[in-house]
């Protein structure tokens, strides 16, 4: 990564600040990725190599000085295919706030704006409602069913929702 395309170290907006996740928030994040609302949907590796990752960028998610979760992005940099993939988890404690739906406006608002991406991706397990309803509120739609496409933490294969958000269609102010 060049130091031009190296992510922002800080995002603030709509009253919550994401902040580039360092090694001192790896116990953290892991915890929230470990707790059981949480661990169904988000297969979980090694904390290093899933949050400090310079591919896939992850903020922690800061409400008041807390760490109320984490959003990550992938980009495509080919001209032809410039895009950006998102993925989000909240701490249960601060579930039913809109802080994931707030989080990915305000990731989804820096990836079209300040890094230039014209189509975003997010891709939930096919089973959980809850995430795809969130992301539809936030202007993503579905896009069809990816059969088999991950495994899940009983080691099974599950199927995921493909969803994408085309900048043009959405309103992020």
């Amino acid at each position: 990564m060049t130091p031009a395309q190296a992510p922002a170290r800080r995002i603030t907006g709509d009253g919550l600040v994401l902040r580039l996740a360092g090694r001192a928030d790896l116990d953290v994040l892991a915890a929230i990725i470990a707790e059981p609302e949480v661990a169904p949907w988000w297969p979980m590796g090694d904390p290093e190599s899933e949050f400090l990752n310079s591919d896939y960028p992850a903020y922690v998610i800061e409400v008041d000085g807390q760490t109320a979760g984490v959003v990550l992005y992938s980009e495509e940099n080919d001209p032809f295919y410039r895009s950006a993939g998102l993925d989000v988890a909240v701490a249960t404690a601060h579930h039913g706030r809109a802080l994931g739906r707030t989080a990915l406006k305000v990731m989804m608002r820096h990836l079209i704006r300040d890094r230039g991406h014209h189509r975003l991706t997010i891709d939930p397990a096919a089973a959980n409602e809850r995430a795809i309803a969130a992301y539809e509120d936030v202007g993503f739609r579905r896009v069809g069913v990816m059969r088999g496409y991950e495994r899940g933490a009983d080691g099974t294969w599950h199927d995921n929702m493909l969803m994408d958000a085309l900048a043009s269609e959405l309103d992020l102010d």
